[in-house]
């Protein structure tokens, strides 16, 4: 008599065995299309060609009336799926600040896909992988550490948290209770920006409540970030002061060490948004540009952008934790009381397990590993502007981090060059605006990007410039 599978032994309903085999095939056979996906897209154009795009279609049908094998749907799914992605997973893609996917964290994605872990639901490796790429992250970034920080949807959230944050302690400083009494009422807060403040940081103060009338910005320098010199010096306890570490078009970062002490003797609140920037504490040649940022009260971040880690992921840090408890706990009788779970340092109460990925690519890397990664992308960016200069091209500002900011002439030609880029396919690179100008913005912060990639990058763009002036 033939011995039971572990399988067998576990399932002794036939039906529920055959399920569960059906599940592991699935599971299989989208690991190996995973692979191959990963395999073909480095041979392919960066943006899908208009054909794939075309093929979409194949998707928009009315909702079926019967079911279908699932392996016939993730057969589908990779048929007329894949070829429609951007590859952004490959070198070439300097749009957006993204990062491309880590292989540590992207198999680990892979394996925690298939956990389905809630770290705010009695989950115990969750909660713990949470809490150790936490506090990892807070050391690489060299912040104090005693900060709490929490896992969250990506840099808008990670900004509304530590901005609702500020907000309920400054209130809370001057005696107003929200939780208890709302903001109606509320004693006003005032709030200082840069003029370049990011877009994400403008919507996260508006969800928090805080109005355009609100908000006060001061005048930025020649490459983005704040005149110290310009800063108010009559702020107090109800003041809320969002800077910048890396500017979206420059990667220039605000003068913390100028600004933040003096915020924080008048009691106010300095909350730093920073999305890609953040990650120059972690690499020993670039930190002194955010010198003094550790001085902040919170801070946000992405792991998807120069941690590499698969969206979607931000963090949130703030230095007193239990400020942050105070605007975010949110406890049930069905849930354990518990100030440190993630729901109580975050917007979400269910939430997928991001430290997971997050932990599996700082344990592969480690301290200089991470240091690496964003000090060679700012290598790469150097040589990138260097050589487009070289071909031409307008640097329209220093490159002092990984942003690479050009122009080809006037803003139709600029224009012309950017879309022809796009749909070449050897790279892609985002449109902006800079001091009134159209510009390129090529953001180096993958990194599978290699010096070969920025050199083929450089020469499609150039070679799409020539090509626009024909």
């Amino acid at each position: 008599m033939n011995a039971l599978t572990p399988l067998e032994r576990v399932h002794t309903n036939p039906t529920s065995l055959a399920r569960t085999r059906e599940r592991i095939g699935l599971i299989t056979e989208a690991a190996r299309r995973a692979g191959a996906y990963v395999a073909g897209a480095a041979h392919r154009p960066v943006a899908p060609t208009a054909d794939a795009v075309a093929g979409l279609s194949a998707f928009r049908r009315p909702l079926p009336d019967a079911p279908r094998p699932a392996r016939e749907v993730l057969a589908e799914l990779d048929a007329f799926g894949s070829p429609a992605t951007t590859v952004v997973t490959h070198g070439r893609h300097f749009g957006f600040v993204t990062g491309g996917t880590d292989p540590a964290a992207g198999a680990a994605a892979i394996l925690a896909g298939a956990w389905d872990q809630n770290p705010g639901g009695a989950s115990p490796v969750a909660e713990t992988l949470d809490a150790v790429a936490c506090a990892w992250i807070v050391e690489a970034l060299g912040l104090p550490r005693d900060a709490v920080a929490s896992f969250n949807g990506g840099a808008t959230i990670a900004n509304l948290t530590g901005i609702i944050a500020a907000r309920d302690a400054l209130l809370a400083r001057a005696g107003w209770d929200v939780a208890r009494d709302g903001l109606a009422g509320a004693p006003r807060l005032r709030v200082i920006v840069g003029e370049e403040v990011h877009i994400s940081a403008l919507k996260a103060l508006r969800l928090a409540g805080i109005g355009e009338a609100h908000i006060e910005r001061v005048p930025t320098d020649g490459v983005g970030a704040i005149d110290a010199s310009a800063f108010p010096t009559d702020t107090d306890h109800l003041t809320l002061v969002l800077l910048q570490a890396g500017n979206v078009n420059t990667g220039a970062s605000d003068p913390f060490a100028a600004i933040i002490p003096g915020i924080r003797e008048r009691g106010g609140w300095v909350h730093v948004d920073g999305a890609f920037g953040l990650w120059a504490a972690a690499a020993p040649t670039l930190r002194d540009q955010v010198a003094g940022v550790a001085l902040a009260d919170s801070w946000a971040t992405d792991g998807h952008k120069w941690l590499n880690l698969p969206y979607d992921s931000g963090i949130v840090i703030v230095r007193d934790g239990e400020a942050l408890g105070r605007a975010m706990t949110s406890d049930a009788a069905y849930l354990p009381p518990d100030p440190s779970a993630p729901r109580n340092r975050g917007i979400q109460i269910s939430q997928r397990a991001r430290g997971v990925e997050a932990w599996a690519m700082l344990a592969s890397h480690g301290r200089s590993g991470l240091a690496e990664l964003v000090e060679h992308s700012c290598a790469l960016a150097r040589r990138m502007a260097d050589a487009l200069a070289t071909g031409g091209a307008e640097i329209l500002a220093p490159v002092v981090l990984n942003q690479v900011l050009v122009a080809f002439g006037d803003d139709a030609t600029t224009a012309a060059v950017i879309d022809a880029v796009q749909a070449e396919g050897t790279t892609w690179a985002s449109p902006t605006v800079w001091r009134g100008r159209r510009a390129m913005r090529l953001s180096v912060s993958d990194a599978a990007t290699t010096s070969d990639d920025v050199a083929a990058a450089v020469a499609a763009i150039l070679g799409c410039w020539e090509r626009t002036r024909l």
